[in-house]
Parts: structure tokens; sequence; C-alpha cells
């Protein structure tokens, strides 16, 4: 299985329809990155470490690796 970090972007049931642009969870994922940072929880930090974007923030086709 390959290493990239799949869960914030595929499967968070916060992320996922905060990026989709679903207002209560923008606000829920915006909550969220207050308490834990800008990069939020240990999966969204993977994410950020992987592809260089927050867990807020959509993966440009050229930073997919």
């Amino acid at each position: 299985m390959d290493d990239k970090p799949v869960f914030c972007e595929k499967y968070c049931p916060v992320c996922r329809p905060a990026r989709a642009g679903i207002g209560f969870f923008q606000w829920l994922q915006n909550i969220e990155l207050r308490i834990t940072g800008e990069e939020g929880c240990p999966f969204g930090k993977a994410r950020y470490e992987y592809y260089g974007v927050k867990p807020n923030e959509p993966i440009s086709e050229s930073k997919n690796k």
C-alpha cells in the first residue's frame, strides 16, 4: 500500500464536505483548525506534509504527486 495520507482527503467526515463548500462543515472545520492549529488534526498534518496544502485547501493538479 502506498504511503499517501488519504484519510483527510477521501474519508474525513468534516474535511471532505468542508472543501466541497458545505457551509456547516466549513464552520465546523474552522473551529477544529482554531483548536488544533492551522495544519489541523494529525490526518490534516500528514496531508499538509505530503501535499503542502492545509486541510481546508483543495489539492491543485500541480501539487498532486
